[in-house]
């Protein structure tokens, strides 16, 4: 791979650390207003009328094979509607944080699940498997404090399902890696958001009927965001990602999200940067480069 492939490769990383990494507040803030699965029926109904304009526009064609329209209704069901349905309605007791923290299992179920569906992958060496457990024990650091919310029934049944959100999406990104090939990431993107919008929308329609929305302009700018920040643009440049580069390596943007989290937390609100949060920082920086570290030849 050349210089200028890899620098694409680490720019593209470092935007979706960063984007990633203020989402999981604006979610928190978006509930203020909006019901659970209201809100996630917006934001990809928003996102995926965003990119099918734009797949419209430069002529990218949809749906041309059953693999991909396959791989549509997989995506939507388990990336979108899946993982974010029980996220955003976790984040009704559960802090932002410690859903991080709890979605930092990404790598981990990636990993499990690539060396059944993605044979030809190698399987990771002591090394890279030493660096998913530092990188998964710094993020829990960081957030070891809301650990405490826990103390209620309610945050630790959240918490529980909560689980199953990086379940969902590892498998979608696994899934992806091994019959996405050849398929515009934008297609991958598009179709499923504006799948998910009508479903999730269908379903909060059912079970939100009499839960009010206010009106907010604080929420519903975060909405916007989440739409078009952090779905629009994110996906479209995951799955770019993804057919470069292993579902290992690029999973573990869910590592470095939750420190971009704690810096932002630190110089815009002013928040204090402890020993502790130093310390799991410099262990989720250190667990990524002992992942990402090449492979010895011979």
């Amino acid at each position: 791979m050349s210089r200028r492939d890899l620098g694409l490769d680490v720019a593209a990383f470092l935007l979706l650390t960063a984007i990633w990494g203020t989402t999981w507040a604006a979610i928190r803030v978006a509930l203020v207003d909006i019901p659970p699965l209201t809100g996630v029926a917006i934001r990809f109904a928003l996102a995926g009328a965003l990119l099918v304009a734009l797949a419209r526009a430069r002529r990218v064609a949809l749906g041309r094979t059953a693999r991909e329209r396959r791989l549509w209704l997989l995506n939507a069901g388990t990336t979108f509607a899946g993982s974010y349905g029980l996220v955003y309605w976790a984040e009704q007791w559960v802090p932002s944080g410690l859903a991080a923290v709890l979605f930092a299992t990404f790598p981990l179920w990636a990993t499990l699940l690539s060396r059944w569906l993605l044979p030809g992958e190698p399987a990771p060496g002591p090394a890279r498997l030493a660096g998913l457990v530092a990188g998964f024990l710094g993020v829990a650091l960081l957030f070891s404090e809301d650990l405490e919310a826990l103390a209620g029934g309610g945050a630790r049944r959240a918490a529980a399902l909560l689980l199953l959100a990086p379940l969902l999406s590892a498998l979608g990104s696994v899934a992806i890696k091994r019959w996405g090939s050849g398929i515009s990431a934008l297609s991958l993107s598009a179709v499923p958001m504006l799948l998910t919008g009508g479903a999730v929308g269908f379903l909060a329609a059912l079970v939100e009927r009499g839960r009010p929305i206010g009106w907010g302009t604080g929420p519903w700018l975060a909405t916007l965001y989440l739409a078009f920040a952090g779905s629009a643009l994110t996906f479209t440049l995951y799955f770019w990602l993804l057919a470069r580069r292993s579902v290992l390596a690029v999973g573990l943007i869910s590592y470095t999200v939750p420190v971009v989290a704690v810096a932002v937390g630190h110089f815009a609100l002013q928040e204090p940067l402890t020993p502790r949060l130093a310390a799991g920082a410099g262990l989720v920086l250190g667990g990524v480069a002992l992942s990402l570290r090449p492979r010895r030849v011979g």
